[in-house]
C-alpha cells in the first residue's frame, strides 16, 4: 500500500485545512467575469451572461448565459448547471466553467442558469443541495410569471421554455443535480398546471464515493488527474461531520436502499471514461437506477480522464453532441405525448 500513499491531496489541491474547520485556499483559479447588458447586443457571437443573486445571507447567486442571436420567438430550453470540485473548489465564475456554459448555451442552443452554492467545509452536505432547491424554487417563481421585469429579465414566459427543464453537473456537480432532483420529487408536483417541469437529468462524470473501494478504484489509485487521496479529502470536508463515506450523499446504492421514489426521476444521461477511477462506481449507479425502472442512456468512453471534456475541445465537442441528441429525443417524445 506504500505505493498508494504517494500524493499528498492538501499539496495537490493548494489547501489548508483550518481548525475551525475552515479552509486557506492557496489556489486562485482562474475565474472570468460575466457580461453585462451593455455589451454589444448585437454580436453574432457573443454569449451574453449576468450574474443575479439568489440568497444575500449565503451569498449564492446564478450567473445566467444566454446564446447569441436569440430572438423571443424561438423558446429557449432550460438548462440548471452545478459546477465542479469536489464541493470544496470553484465557482460559477471559474474560468473552466464559465466557458464550459457558454459553449453548452451556443451549441444546444439553451439558456444555462450556472449556480453558485456554498462551499464545504464552511457549508457542510447538505448545504449545496438546500442551495441547488433554491435555486430551482427561484426559477420556478419565473416560470409562474407571466411578466418578468429587471435584472432577471431573460427567464421571461416569452423567451424560456419551463415545460423542458434539465438538471445538470459535473463531477460533484452531477451528485447536487442528482440530490437535488430526488429532493424536487416531492417539491413539484406532476400536474399539468406544474409551471416548471424537470424532464431530464445530466450527470457527467458524477462524484459519488463509498467506503468499500472499487476495482477501478484500487487500478487507478493515484491517477495524477484525481487521486484516491483527493476524493477521499473532498469527502471527508463535504460530509456532515462524523460521517463515513456510506453517507446517503456519498454511497448512491445506500440511496437507492432508502428513496422509494427514485424510480420518479425521469430520462437520465450518464457519461464517463474509462480513465475515470470512478468508472466503476459510476457503472454501480447506472445499474441501481435502471433496476429501479429509471430510462438510463449511459455514456462510456474508453478513453478519457475525470472531466476530460472540460480541457480537451474534440472530447467537448462530442459531449455536447450526446447532450443535444439527449435533448432533441425527450423534445420530440414530449411532442408525441402531448
Amino acid at each position: 500500500m506504500a505505493e498508494h500513499q504517494i500524493i499528498n491531496p492538501y499539496e495537490r489541491l493548494q489547501i489548508v485545512h483550518n481548525s475551525d474547520d475552515t479552509l486557506t485556499r492557496l489556489n486562485h483559479l482562474p475565474t472570468t467575469a460575466a457580461t453585462d447588458d451593455t455589451a454589444d447586443q448585437k454580436s453574432h457571437t457573443l454569449v451574453l451572461s449576468k450574474d443575479i443573486p439568489l440568497n444575500i445571507v449565503n451569498k449564492t447567486w446564478v450567473r445566467i448565459f444566454r446564446p447569441p442571436s436569440h430572438t423571443s420567438s424561438v423558446k429557449l430550453p432550460l438548462m440548471v448547471y452545478f459546477h465542479g470540485g469536489g464541493f470544496i473548489l470553484r465557482s460559477a465564475a471559474s474560468t473552466i466553467y464559465h466557458d464550459f456554459c457558454s459553449n453548452m448555451a451556443i451549441q444546444l442552443p439553451a439558456l444555462i442558469v450556472s449556480v453558485e452554492h456554498r462551499l464545504a467545509p464552511e457549508s457542510r452536505l447538505p448545504a449545496a443541495y438546500e442551495d441547488a432547491i433554491e435555486a430551482l424554487h427561484w426559477v420556478r417563481k419565473h416560470a409562474s410569471q407571466s411578466v418578468v421585469n429587471g435584472e432577471d429579465d431573460w427567464l421571461s414566459r416569452d423567451s424560456v421554455d419551463f415545460s423542458r427543464c434539465y438538471l445538470m453537473g459535473s463531477s460533484s456537480g452531477a451528485n447536487i443535480a442528482f440530490h437535488a432532483r430526488l429532493r424536487a420529487l416531492t417539491m413539484f408536483s406532476d400536474a399539468a398546471d406544474e409551471p416548471l417541469k424537470i424532464i431530464g437529468l445530466i450527470m457527467h462524470h458524477p462524484f459519488f464515493g463509498g467506503f468499500q473501494r472499487t476495482e477501478s478504484e484500487m487500478r487507478l489509485f493515484n491517477n495524477p488527474r484525481f487521486s484516491m487521496s483527493v476524493s477521499d479529502l473532498m469527502w471527508d470536508l463535504a460530509l456532515p461531520v462524523g460521517s463515513d463515506r456510506d453517507h446517503g450523499y456519498c454511497n448512491p446504492l445506500k440511496v437507492g436502499e432508502s428513496c422509494h421514489g427514485i424510480g420518479l426521476l425521469g430520462r437520465c444521461l450518464v457519461t464517463t471514461c474509462g480513465g475515470d477511477p470512478l468508472i466503476d462506481r459510476q457503472t454501480e449507479f447506472v445499474k441501481m437506477l435502471e433496476g429501479e425502472g429509471v430510462n438510463v442512456l449511459a455514456q462510456f468512453d474508453e478513453e478519457g480522464y475525470h472531466l476530460v471534456e472540460l480541457y480537451e475541445p474534440d472530447k467537448a465537442q462530442a459531449l455536447l453532441v450526446i447532450i443535444k441528441d439527449f435533448i432533441f429525443q425527450l423534445q420530440a417524445q414530449s411532442e408525441e405525448s402531448s
